[in-house]
């Protein structure tokens, strides 16, 4: 069968637009990339995909042109720096982290090899970059003002659950980004006449301790600080508060999805996709250390109202208007 000389017009055009893309990828030069992360494999999965479509549009094909050494903490923080180590041995032309203790692990571990935080917490305050406009040396990435919006997810649980008078704050107490956000919350809370009940946990181990402390003291209500290793815990959370009728507020909205009340955040998708321009940037020959740490734009509010029906609450319509997603 003979092509029509707009069919053959159409192929030429499509090859043309094609080819700077394919050029593009095979001009790049090689790179290997590591990542490291305080939670388990499963926690991040979806984030990752996102920074991997992001680097796939800039040229980044995974197996031809880039590839990825991964290790995991799984929820324990002693780990990181033998593993932050061990990634170095592979030659990495750049390290990818979430959270501030992976990050503090690897920039303890080198200063050559360019660091990209997907997610951290007021670097400047832990020490990780001297300013977010200008971060110098070899680390840059994405951040968010962290004891604020744990804050404000307070002011939206009890805006939710207006009847709430305790309310308990799980949270690891070895990620020093931690104690501002708890000393937000409680003082949110005093505002609210909420009283702050703390039960920090530093393994996946101390879940065992903190489960009956949830049911014993009686709480009208759970928060729980973003942190990897909490993460890696928060489906036993979604289970515990659900046996008890204990609705809990978390960080990160897939919780929510699989069964969690309600989530307030920074949406991580936008956050791994802006560490992919960056890391795009910087394996093309940017310096870390002159690129501005990017500051999320978009916060989602996720409600679960299956589980607001198995909770016995009914969530005033006014802030369901506002959710950006309400799960049925």
């Amino acid at each position: 069968m003979n092509l029509t000389r707009s069919a053959l017009a159409a192929a030429f055009v499509a090859a043309l637009l094609a080819t700077p893309f394919l050029n593009e990828a095979q001009e790049l030069k090689a790179a290997k990339i590591g990542i490291l992360l305080g939670g388990t494999s499963s926690s991040p999965a979806l984030y990752i995909e996102r920074y991997k479509a992001t680097l796939r549009e800039r040229g980044w094909l995974e197996g031809r042109n880039v590839t990825f050494e991964y290790r995991y903490a799984e929820g324990h923080y002693e780990r990181l720096p033998a593993l932050a180590n061990d990634l170095l041995r592979h030659h990495l032309d750049l390290i990818v982290t979430e959270g501030t203790p992976p990050a503090q692990a690897v920039k303890q571990a080198t200063t050559k090899v360019p660091i990209v935080m997907a997610s951290t917490a007021d670097p400047v305050g832990s020490g990780l970059i001297s300013s977010l406009a200008h971060p110098g040396g070899n680390l840059t990435g994405v951040s968010w003002f962290f004891p604020e919006i744990n804050a404000k997810r307070l002011e939206l649980l009890k805006e939710a659950v207006p009847h709430i008078k305790r309310v308990a704050v799980i949270y690891n107490p070895l990620n020093p980004i931690s104690e501002p956000a708890v000393l937000a919350i409680e003082a949110v809370g005093k505002t609210l006449k909420v009283l702050i009940q703390r039960l920090a946990v530093r393994a996946p181990s101390d879940f065992d301790a903190a489960f009956p402390a949830m049911t014993r003291q009686k709480l009208d209500a759970v928060t729980v600080l973003e942190d990897p290793m909490t993460h890696s815990q928060s489906l036993r959370v979604v289970d515990v508060a659900l046996k008890n009728r204990i609705p809990v507020a978390f960080g990160l909205a897939s919780v929510v999805e699989s069964g969690g009340f309600m989530s307030y955040a920074p949406s991580r998708p936008e956050m791994w996709h802006k560490a992919a321009l960056l890391t795009d940037k910087i394996l093309r020959g940017a310096k870390p250390g002159d690129l501005p740490v990017e500051q999320p734009t978009k916060f989602e509010l996720v409600i679960n109202m299956k589980t607001a029906k198995a909770l016995n609450l009914t969530i005033p319509r006014p802030l369901l208007l506002r959710a950006d997603q309400v799960v049925e």
